[in-house]
């Protein structure tokens, strides 16, 4: 994760698509924005999750069983799912360089908290 997020950080600033740190008025814009991108690969995931469901189970009324229907839906989508997993990645570097957070840690202290949970 350290090293995404070290690329990210480079990437973005080459490509003028770093969260803006300025004035407040454009960290704020840049905030928002980036936000909503964020969001919309979101949904794009949820699109492709649908597709997936409904392909699958054109598939089954074909007469393929459950689990190859499903197996065929998953590999007709996964070149889009890694591509829209993608952006998401790069969009929560783009907010933890932002706020200059240690992902990696962040991501392992998140989990040993959800683990312990009572």
């Amino acid at each position: 994760m350290r090293n995404l997020q070290e690329f990210t950080k480079g990437y973005q600033k080459e490509l003028n698509f770093h969260i803006k740190e300025d004035s407040y008025e454009r960290s704020k814009v840049s905030l928002l924005t980036n936000h909503m991108l964020l969001t919309t690969e979101v949904a794009e995931i949820a699109e492709l999750l649908r597709e997936l469901c409904v392909t699958a189970e054109q598939k089954m009324e074909d007469g393929i069983d459950e689990v190859t229907a499903f197996r065929q839906a998953q590999e007709q989508v996964s070149v889009e799912m890694g591509k829209e997993v993608s952006d998401c990645i790069a969009y929560l570097c783009k907010f933890g360089n932002f706020f200059e957070r240690d992902m990696e840690k962040d991501f392992y202290s998140k989990m040993d908290e959800v683990k312990n949970r009572k």
